[in-house]
């Protein structure tokens, strides 16, 4: 897998804010078939930091209805991975740089 379909996005929350000031940890959106390996390495490569630890969950799509004119209309919300990066002491990344 080529290191630029690795990271899909930064997540920006109130959560993931809290935890980049007191835990030096980064929450990214990873492809699924992405690796802890190949997620530090694209994490190093792009941002320029030292990674010391990498956490990932995958997190289930969830079942949506919603009652229209037509009827009730269900679907499923897509899964997806998430990685929590956590960088050396002194490094930081500026997430909103691009924004």
């Amino acid at each position: 897998m080529k290191l630029s379909d690795v990271l899909i996005k930064p997540i920006l929350s109130e959560k993931a804010n809290a935890q980049q000031d007191k835990l030096r940890r980064y929450a990214f959106r990873v492809a699924k078939k992405a690796n802890k390996l190949e997620i530090k390495r694209a994490v190093e490569e792009f941002y320029g930091v030292t990674v010391v630890d990498v956490n990932t969950t995958t997190n289930p799509g969830k079942n949506k209805t919603r009652y229209t004119k037509a009827g009730f209309i269900s679907g499923q919300k897509p899964s997806f991975k998430k990685a929590f990066v956590t960088v050396a002491q002194g490094d930081t990344i500026d997430l909103y740089a691009n924004i």
